[in-house]
């Protein structure tokens, strides 16, 4: 059992323009793949998904962003609770709509929320985690993660946000972070 607990309620939930507001990440590694029997060694990068608790396909950590914390704090809280990893936030990679069927209340009656979504470089695996025995954890490559996404909004969150700041960040010809 985890001695850490997960926020539920919405008694502090934060709401905009009808949009009820939600913080998550996209948890990353590097791992060193092997060039067949040389010495050198590539650099890739795997992103880390769980899976839903109300059907198929694979999500990332999200969820309300509540009135007592930064965004930033939010996603973090969120890669611990629903995916048992710590790290840093690295990037902001933008905010994202989407409607959602479940999330419907007096404030977002349309189920309306928005996304402020970052890339997390994860420093700690925790061995027991707030949603541990809901939650199942699965380092993808990026194509792997983009095909397996449950919702349009996190394929788009790892296509146009984090596959694009990735790829411009390791580019040797790039001048920018």
């Amino acid at each position: 059992m985890s001695e850490l607990v997960a926020r539920t309620g919405r008694l502090q939930q934060r709401y905009e323009d009808g949009f009820r507001l939600i913080a998550g990440c996209i948890p990353f590694k590097y791992i060193n793949k092997k060039e067949n029997d040389s010495d050198t060694s590539e650099k890739i990068v795997e992103v880390l998904m769980i899976n839903s608790t109300s059907g198929p396909g694979l999500l990332f950590p999200k969820g309300g962003w509540e009135t007592d914390e930064t965004a930033e704090e939010a996603a973090a809280r969120e890669a611990i609770e629903e995916a048992g990893v710590r790290g840093d936030l690295v990037h902001f990679l933008g905010f994202y709509a989407f409607k959602s069927k479940t999330l419907q209340d007096e404030f977002s009656p349309e189920g309306l929320c928005k996304a402020a979504m970052y890339a997390l470089l994860v420093k700690e695996e925790l061995e027991s985690w707030p949603e541990k025995s809901s939650r199942e954890r699965s380092w993808l490559k990026i194509p792997e993660a983009i095909q397996r996404c449950r919702h349009p909004w996190m394929r788009e969150a790892l296509e146009e946000g984090f596959y694009k700041w990735y790829a411009k960040k390791h580019d040797p010809n790039s001048t920018s972070d």
